[in-house]
């Protein structure tokens, strides 16, 4: 059977379990029941590649140990093993903080949660992820595309959809970004690993030739994400991708350290990322920024920190929303401080339709390099494809939507970028006349021509005259009626 067949056999099987209510919870069931898999299918091969090797679970808790038995424990015994030892086991490990693969497996657990009710379910679910060999290459391939498909799915989970960044958006971001190994790369907001899997494709794809390239790859990797549920499927998505220790994945809020107490250690090469946009930071989260900055609106409280945390020299691609850009107070002292820390050197323009269902509005991809003041800037405004009219979770953006883009996009030099009907740049003078306001529409759309409008007015007016006198003609004939 092959791994789509497993997978979507083991979602029918789910679905019959009462306790798994909806796509979020499936999900969440699927992801540490793999992850357990996959990191002992991990160790078993370490065993044999690494003198003195340990996994980091007790051996009573390894995969191998209750679940690869297709003739193993089931119903009752099965459920009170997972809920009243495995789970809460893995959630107190000791000496996490000598040894990565432990404290990744402690944090995975810490607010992991079986909500499966039928222990016979679950044997069949444990039977179906057994007969996955996530050391055999090909198949763990086949599985992470499958698992990149389990991580559209949230889409629709939700507001699980919150935590997913269209794979078209973030390769083509990570592309004209174009990280090398050894650069250190964060992502402070991660969701479920989107940028890191395609820095991670983009490196190995054209610069990772010996293992010395791959351990400076991995070790220059950082990530912060918030929430269990999308710490969670990033890390397993880590471990899918080859990772061998993804700690770097760190399960905390980035924006509840003090700005301040961010220094020249903490500063990073390369910031890929997505913050969450239209939510409410929690109570006092803002008083760890300066005044001038302080806001509960989570995106402006990135932006102001990733400006910060790149070194001198250092670049950038974020997904801000529209209000990002036309905001005022502290949205214009932001973009003030951007344009004068960094060169914002290019914005492309994103449909409302890129992020649906999730969302619906207008969101812009902001590239920009720290060190030098801004002096202009492109727009770019990618449109819809013909004969589309929105993007939508059956036709979403693709990656070749984004090649006119890439073709204009002039190399890592950006050399030879020329005006034309969806490409325009405006000068640094020119936003400040505006009050920072970079809510720049496409000089070249031709506006529809609505008519002069006095004339316009005129019209308006004799059609609100012609109304009034019907509505006297109506009471006049109702006040007849009423007579007689």
């Amino acid at each position: 059977m092959s791994v789509r067949n497993v997978v979507k056999s083991i979602q029918d099987i789910m679905r019959q379990d009462v306790g798994v209510d909806g796509d979020a919870q499936r999900i969440s069931q699927l992801c540490w029941m793999f992850f357990l898999k996959i990191i002992d299918d991990q160790d078993q091969e370490l065993e044999l590649m690494q003198e003195g090797y340990r996994s980091p679970i007790p051996a009573k808790f390894r995969w191998r140990a209750w679940a690869a038995d297709p003739e193993g424990i089931t119903g009752e015994p099965l459920l009170a093993f997972v809920n009243s030892e495995l789970f809460p086991a893995l959630k107190e490990l000791p000496n996490t903080a000598k040894d990565g693969r432990r404290r990744v497996v402690r944090d995975v657990f810490e607010d992991a949660y079986n909500y499966m009710k039928s222990g016979q379910l679950m044997r069949q679910v444990v039977n179906k992820i057994t007969a996955i060999d996530f050391n055999n290459f090909s198949e763990r391939q086949h599985f992470g595309e499958l698992y990149e498909q389990i991580l559209n799915d949230l889409q629709s989970a939700g507001n699980a959809g919150e935590y997913y960044t269209p794979r078209a958006v973030t390769a083509f971001m990570a592309e004209r970004i174009d990280p090398q190994p050894g650069e250190i790369l964060l992502d402070p907001a991660c969701g479920t690993g989107g940028f890191l899997t395609c820095a991670l494709r983009h490196m190995r794809g054209r610069y990772v030739k010996t293992p010395a390239d791959e351990r400076r790859m991995q070790q220059a990797l950082r990530a912060v994400e918030k929430k269990q549920l999308p710490h969670m499927l990033c890390v397993t998505n880590m471990l899918l991708h080859g990772i061998d220790d993804p700690s770097f994945v760190r399960h905390d809020n980035t924006l509840a350290r003090p700005y301040i107490s961010y220094g020249q250690s903490d500063r990073v090469d390369i910031v890929l990322t997505n913050p969450p946009f239209g939510g409410r930071e929690e109570d006092g989260i803002e008083s760890n920024f300066p005044k001038h900055f302080q806001t509960r609106e989570t995106a402006d409280l990135f932006l102001a920190l990733i400006i910060r945390l790149l070194r001198q020299g250092g670049r950038a691609a974020v997904v801000l929303p529209d209000g990002s850009l036309f905001g005022e107070g502290v949205k214009t002292r932001l973009k003030e401080h951007l344009l004068e820390e960094c060169n914002l050197h290019t914005v492309v323009r994103l449909p409302n339709s890129v992020f649906k269902p999730y969302a619906s509005i207008g969101t812009n991809l902001l590239f920009f390099e720290k060190g030098e003041p801004t002096k202009e800037i492109w727009f770019y405004e990618h449109r819809v494809p013909e004969g589309q009219k929105a993007y939508s979770m059956t036709k979403p953006i693709r990656v070749e939507h984004l090649k006119p883009c890439a073709d204009w996009w002039g190399g890592a030099k950006r050399k030879g970028r020329v005006e034309n009907e969806v490409a325009w740049r405006v000068t640094a003078e020119e936003v400040k006349a505006r009050g920072y306001n970079l809510d720049f529409k496409n000089p070249h759309t031709v506006a529809d021509d609505h008519g002069d409008p006095e004339e316009l007015l005129a019209k308006l007016d004799a059609a609100e005259k012609q109304a009034a006198a019907l509505r006297e003609q109506l009471k006049a004939v109702l006040a007849e009626a009423l007579l007689r």
